[in-house]
């Protein structure tokens, strides 16, 4: 039965994730990037599910709106990464929403001048990133962090 909750959670935020960025798909890409899917990225507080549900809903979504292949991957492993330090993280509500906005900067932000080729400096990069995750991960994540917790029981027992 535990076994079927965690696959049931990880699927659901799979396609939550990527509805979310398909639609609003134009938002998604560029040097200012604003994922509102990324909101998302504040889940692993509440279940393990979440790490390899956003993982696989940023690959299936980088794939779908025909990212590089080495943003796919390395992109969808950033995911994988923050996911997990924000789960590893969740004790400390503030900092939960804080790895996907430092390792995105930097990631993303290499890719986009080193994969994309945008003529501007990497720390210019690595800054509009930062700025769109931190919108997505604090402004919308972390109140619908907050509301979550109030519900965590009803929603993620």
């Amino acid at each position: 039965m535990k076994n079927t909750k965690f696959l049931v959670q990880a699927a659901i935020i799979v396609a939550v994730y990527v509805v979310i960025m398909l639609s609003f798909a134009p938002l998604s890409s560029g040097l200012f990037q604003l994922r509102f899917s990324e909101a998302l990225t504040i889940l692993p507080a509440f279940t393990p599910a979440a790490i390899p549900g956003l993982f696989i809903g940023c690959l299936l979504g980088n794939f779908l709106v025909g990212a590089t292949l080495p943003d796919i991957i390395f992109g969808s492993l950033t995911t994988l990464a923050a996911a997990y330090l924000s789960y590893r993280l969740r004790s400390k509500k503030w900092l939960v929403p804080l790895p996907p906005v430092i390792l995105n900067a930097i990631v993303v932000g290499y890719m986009l001048v080193n994969v994309y080729g945008l003529p501007v400096t990497l720390f210019a990069a690595m800054a509009w990133v930062a700025a769109g995750q931190f919108v997505a991960c604090y402004v919308i994540g972390y109140p619908l962090l907050t509301v979550l917790s109030r519900y965590k029981e009803k929603i993620f027992r």
